[in-house]
């Protein structure tokens, strides 16, 4: 029997009991409700439809999470977690119609689980929004523009799925131009880039374009931003559907920033908009007569003083840091990396971390990636520009030069931070920061931070390729 404050969480019977007749009627079998780990990758036990109401009354199954998540707090005597569903996230599955998806917070002993990424995010959600029911404060609305690469194996290796070069070793490569923008590798794409369309729009995500980015077989997809829950639950969803739809079309995709040194990152830019809870239908950043209202300056403030701490949760992993960097030799297509390099902001500066966009009233964080915990990240954010919007933080100037051609001392003269170079540096952000801390949980946030340490200490205990052909015979 669930406790008093679980009761009060569940969802409306009435409610579940329409979404279970939408299931039957569509010819739903079977359910997975996925609860969010760490490291911000769904986990589930796969139920019967038959058992739909006792999934939503917090009788379906439950998880030994402390078992398998990086969160060693407790122990194999402790009790386990029980996830509660929320049926605003429940979707059919586009590549199997006998499924529906749904996403689950997580609880335990009668409260949200201190280490659910899913209700850190609501926490950070209720603050903004001034957390005393008088909403005085702020709501937030996001999107992201996901990157990846897709790829295939070739006699064990993998290889970039839309590529029609020669395999290195097996013949001529010629010179590569840039990748962006391609039309014969959109048309040659278009089977499984057609497909994801048409699932997209079905969706009603609202897709704007797919891009074909600067790597070969990287695209982009650009679609309509939401409340900032819903965003962080799409991107959880869309990186399992296109994983999904890729394996139809004998391909694979991968998230990791940067698979091989020619590529252009695989990022996932963060668009956030700020609006008073007493005024929910306006965006606080659109000023008048199409100007920025002083508003956002003070939020890119905010974002700025925690960017270090922010980046080890938006870039997490030790790969991430390889593109961060202004250019690099060997790439295809070019020399600047398009990536942000330093902690500054600037009007439509793609260099700079943060960039005021012309197209739009939000603030882009171009330090973010694929492989991050979207509700942990976005956490965070909201945090850092609620602060700055109460503390009226002043950013500085905008810089919009490029950056890429700036030498140390112009930049520090422009005050521009160099963000974290390393997985490392990031961390050791992500350990002082006090407001981060407090959004995490100390629970969280000293997870996170041992199992980054960890992930540090075991790269450095490997051998690179690099380091083999930097050293084997120069030494």
């Amino acid at each position: 029997m669930t406790d008093s404050r679980m009761n009060a969480a569940l969802p409306d019977p009435r409610a579940v009991a329409d979404a279970k007749s939408r299931l039957e009627s569509a010819g739903v079998k079977y359910i997975l409700s996925c609860w969010i780990d760490l490291l911000g990758q769904p986990k589930t036990k796969p139920v019967p439809l038959s058992d739909f109401e006792l999934l939503c009354a917090g009788k379906g199954p439950q998880f030994a999470v402390h078992s398998i998540s990086f969160v060693p707090e407790l122990g194999p005597a402790d009790a386990d977690q029980i996830p509660l569903p929320d049926l605003d996230t429940l979707t059919i599955c586009p590549w199997d119609k006998t499924c529906a998806w749904l996403i689950a917070d997580l609880w335990w002993q009668d409260a949200p689980y201190n280490l659910c990424p899913r209700s850190a995010l609501k926490r950070a959600m209720a603050d903004a929004a001034g957390g005393d029911g008088k909403k005085s404060g702020y709501q937030f609305h996001a999107g992201i523009e996901p990157e990846f690469i897709v790829m295939r194996w070739h006699d064990g290796q993998p290889v970039k799925a839309f590529d029609n070069d020669p395999l290195p070793g097996q013949g001529l490569r010629p010179r590569r131009q840039a990748f962006g923008y391609d039309a014969e590798y959109s048309i040659d794409a278009m089977p499984f880039l057609g497909q994801l369309i048409d699932i997209l729009e079905g969706l009603g995500w609202n897709l704007h374009d797919v891009v074909a980015e600067g790597a070969y077989s990287q695209f982009e997809l650009d679609f309509h931003y939401t409340d900032i829950l819903a965003m962080a639950d799409r991107f959880v969803f869309l990186r399992i559907l296109l994983k999904e739809i890729a394996k139809q079309h004998g391909v694979f995709v991968t998230f990791m920033p940067k698979p091989t040194l020619g590529d252009w990152r695989s990022g996932a830019h963060m668009n956030i908009s700020a609006r008073a809870a007493s005024a929910p239908d306006k965006n606080l950043f659109e000023g008048a007569n199409g100007k920025w209202h002083e508003s956002v300056y003070h939020a890119v403030g905010g974002l700025l003083a925690h960017g270090g701490a922010h980046t080890a949760l938006a870039c997490s992993t030790v790969n991430s840091y390889n593109g961060l960097v202004p250019k690099v030799g060997g790439f295809e297509g070019g020399v600047f990396t398009w990536a942000p390099t330093h902690m500054t902001y600037g009007d439509n500066n793609r260099s700079a971390m943060l960039r005021l966009p012309q197209s739009r009233f939000c603030i882009e964080n171009r330090a973010a990636d694929m492989c991050m915990n979207p509700y942990l990240s976005f956490a965070v954010s909201i945090a850092a520009m609620t602060e700055g919007l109460i503390n009226r933080t002043d950013p500085g100037a905008p810089l919009n030069r490029d950056l890429y051609l700036m030498d140390d001392a112009q930049l520090a003269d422009a005050g521009a931070r160099r963000l974290p170079r390393n997985l490392l540096e990031a961390v050791e952000a992500l350990r002082d920061d006090a407001l981060a801390k407090r959004v995490m949980g100390d629970a969280m946030h000293h997870a996170y931070l041992a199992y980054k340490a960890d992930e540090w200490e075991r790269y450095h205990q490997a051998v690179t390729d690099w380091e083999v052909k930097e050293y084997l015979r120069l030494f």
